[in-house]
């Protein structure tokens, strides 16, 4: 390879096809009971919105979701005729934008729709034109509304206001763990969320429930189950799925696999690959101290290879002496702490290792493949924690 570098080798790959591939398959694992809504929050969990957002309105998304109002613009300016969902609100200031960019917006708090309706009414806004997803807090104690509180948020959407309710939402926080007993419990208090509503003679098309874990391990026929009583359609939001990871269950979760969890494996394609280059190479004799405070120290003759990634980029400092990356499709140790800007690679066992070599952070290289869930295992994360690190510095390129 050419030693050249003309410009810091740092870079992610985005593979927009597989995203479409998973969304398909995901839509049809949801169908009869729910259509999907794609999460590309938070950058798209690290893979870019300007890549992702359209990629999944390619593959039949009707609606996306985003983190904040200010996502939401942005997802609006590549999809213009997308349902965008604002799943953490509108704050203080922000609600000309909903209206003038047509999102749809979560909210729990009375504050939250005083901001919609002054917005909706300085702008001209006709009744019922401005939609919004309530939120029930169903036993998470993060966003959305106690059902004891209820009832004044609800009067909030009577004839002559520009609020419509469009939806009612909530999260299952647990869809992933054991028996589901907490995720029935919370469908249960969504059940009485909604009877609530409807004694208030407000109707919601949509019922927003549910993430990878919830469609995989197949919540979605009883979540459809809820919403067909209420005359209601059920959205699912998978997040970690769409970029091609299954979610981890805990061990003994099922005598056997769903269906759904299996065919997952099989089907699911990983959509981001991280990589850089060996900037250069050296040789080391015993003794000789690697990288910041001599946490490591050459116990023999070494050779090392200087790599363009640090910390600064998203490589989890804890990884230092704990893990791997893959040169010329093996496994080396990266040794020393990571610095800000730069990693190393002791080399030693493999033959011919050079500048310019590509090496993979994250993905496949050869026979050996690296995923999110390793890199989360041994920093003691989680694998959105990893993809939503990677750095803006880092470019994204689709390929």
């Amino acid at each position: 390879m050419d030693s050249q570098i003309p410009s810091r080798p740092c870079w992610v790959e985005i593979r927009t096809r597989s995203f479409e591939n998973n969304f398909r398959f995901l839509a049809s694992v949801a169908a009869p009971h729910a259509e999907l809504l794609a999460i590309v929050k938070a950058n798209a969990y690290g893979h870019s919105l300007e890549l992702c957002a359209p990629a999944a309105v390619r593959a039949g998304a009707q609606w996306l979701g985003v983190t904040s109002v200010e996502e939401g613009v942005a997802a609006r300016a590549l999809c213009a005729d997308a349902q965008i969902l604002v799943i953490s609100g509108a704050f203080a200031g922000e609600g000309a934008d909903v209206v003038r960019h047509k999102l749809t917006t979560v909210a729990w708090e009375p504050w939250q729709l005083d901001e919609l309706e002054n917005a909706a009414r300085a702008q001209g806004a006709e009744a019922g034109s401005i939609s919004v997803h309530l939120e029930i807090d169903t036993g998470m104690s993060r966003q959305g509304a106690d059902l004891d509180g209820l009832t004044p948020l609800l009067t909030r959407f009577g004839a002559g206001s520009p609020l419509k309710l469009d939806g009612v939402m909530t999260h299952l926080f647990a869809a992933d763990e054991a028996d589901g007993a907490i995720t029935q419990e919370q469908l249960t208090r969504l059940a009485s969320g909604l009877e609530q509503v409807g004694a208030a003679g407000v109707h919601a098309e949509w019922l927003d429930v549910g993430n990878s874990a919830a469609l995989l391990s197949g919540q979605a026929a009883a979540i459809g189950g809820i919403a067909a009583q209420f005359g209601m359609r059920v959205l699912i939001r998978p997040g970690l799925a769409l970029y091609g990871l299954t979610p981890q269950f805990d061990p003994g979760f099922w005598a056997s696999e769903p269906a759904a969890l299996a065919e997952a494996h099989r089907r699911l394609e990983p959509v981001l690959s991280w990589k850089t280059r060996v900037v250069g190479v050296r040789s080391v004799p015993a003794g000789a101290v690697v990288g910041y405070n001599g946490t490591f120290v050459a116990t023999e003759p070494m050779r090392l290879a200087l790599l363009a990634v640090g910390y600064a980029d998203g490589l989890d400092r804890r990884l230092g002496n704990r893990f791997s990356l893959l040169v010329r499709g093996q496994r080396a140790p990266l040794v020393g702490r990571i610095s800000m800007d730069q990693a190393v690679l002791d080399v030693t066992e493999i033959p011919g290792v050079e500048a310019g070599d590509e090496v993979v952070v994250l993905g496949t290289q050869g026979d050996e493949t690296i995923t999110a869930f390793d890199h989360a295992e041994v920093a003691g994360t989680i694998p959105w924690e990893v993809f939503t690190r990677i750095g803006p510095r880092v470019a994204r390129i689709a390929i």
